[in-house]
């Protein structure tokens, strides 16, 4: 299995890009048989395709170069023998860092041996925090443990002034043991320098039940969904110099600003409709609200380059207030300013001569 494994790695270092991406893509369409969509093909032209996928798919050119392995060509063995090598030297060196954080751990009484295994008690500290165990009973490491070694060896090798872990909010405890044990050991000045910045899930989506959406399906979708609309209305329809390259941009702003609509931690339905609607807090939105800008600027015929020079203190209308943002790790947080912006600039026209 670790072999085929290195079949599998060995043949991706030798695929260009788009061939893996275009495989990947391909394999993918194994999950569909799954999905509601698949459901309207008769199974056997569906068998006969996924028996094509499979024959050219990465998976069997990995176990052909296992074979090639196996019967000790020497082109095949190469490259396995190289990443070996790299890997061994990697595995010791954090081995060590593993072993270093134990001596630590064990010097300054933060960890102890309970029935066989190595761990930390932390409920001495906060009843939430519980029990982490950073050896288990047959002397194996864990994530905890690696975690822990890897704090130390990555502020050898990269001094660094911030490590920032984006994990699933489901890592939460996992993620606040791992400061508290840092900070036990001695060592605040990381700890003080661990983040976490954790994010929900995305509900409505499951592959079990045949209900996963894949983003190239997501984003051809909505693609044609915003076709669709402009084609409501044919005479701006026809216009528009390349219809579906703007379908295109207005898709994949619809999905953009979906995903980053709410907090991180905040999971979040999947709904199309909601998704393409030019109503606010949107991605068409956001684009038609900018359209309508360049729009105005355009009639206006005013060089680019002297609209840096405008005297915005001349703006005295109540409605031609400046909007200020703040800092924070949230992509919502630079999205709350932009519908804020829009929405002061769209009910501005009203008010003010344009």
């Amino acid at each position: 299995m670790v072999f085929w494994g290195w079949g599998l790695r060995s043949l991706g270092i030798w695929m260009s890009l788009n061939e893996i991406l275009l495989r990947i893509s391909l394999m993918f369409m194994l999950g569909a048989i799954t999905t509601k969509e698949s459901q309207e093909h008769p199974v056997e032209d569906m068998e006969q395709e996924l028996d094509v996928l499979q024959a050219n798919s990465v998976d069997e050119r990995a176990r052909k170069y296992f074979k090639r392995m196996c019967e000790g060509d020497e082109e095949a063995l190469s490259l396995w023998k190289q990443f070996r090598d790299l890997s061994i030297i990697k595995y010791q060196a954090s081995d060590e860092s593993m072993k270093e954080a134990e001596k630590m751990m064990k010097e300054n009484g933060v960890s102890e041996v309970s029935d066989g295994a190595v761990l930390v008690d932390l409920t001495k500290y906060s009843q939430k925090l519980g029990k982490a165990i950073v050896r288990k009973k047959d002397g194996t490491s864990n994530y905890m443990t690696r975690d822990i070694g890897a704090v130390f060896e990555r502020d050898e090798e990269c001094h660094y002034d911030k490590m920032i872990y984006v994990i699933t909010s489901q890592q939460d405890l996992h993620m606040a043991q791992l400061v508290k044990i840092i900070e036990l050991i001695g060592r605040k000045d990381l700890a003080d320098k661990l983040e976490h910045v954790n994010f929900g899930l995305v509900h409505g989506m499951s592959t079990r039940r045949g209900t996963v959406k894949f983003l190239d399906d997501i984003l051809r979708d909505a693609q044609d969904k915003m076709h669709e609309v402009m084609r409501a209305n044919q005479a701006k329809y026809e216009q528009v110099e390349d219809p579906e390259k703007i379908a295109d941009i207005l898709g994949i702003s619809a999905f953009l600003v979906q995903d980053m609509a709410s907090k991180c931690i905040n999971g979040y339905t999947f709904d199309m409709d909601r998704m393409i609607s030019f109503e606010r807090d949107t991605g068409p939105y956001l684009q038609y609200s900018h359209a309508r800008l360049c729009s105005i600027i355009r009639k206006a015929d005013i060089p680019s380059e002297r609209l840096k020079d405008a005297d915005l203190s001349l703006l005295q209308e109540k409605h031609a207030t400046a909007i200020t943002t703040f800092k924070s790790k949230e992509a919502v947080t630079v999205l709350t300013y932009l519908w804020k912006l829009t929405h002061a600039l769209n009910s501005s026209y009203e008010h003010l001569n344009v």
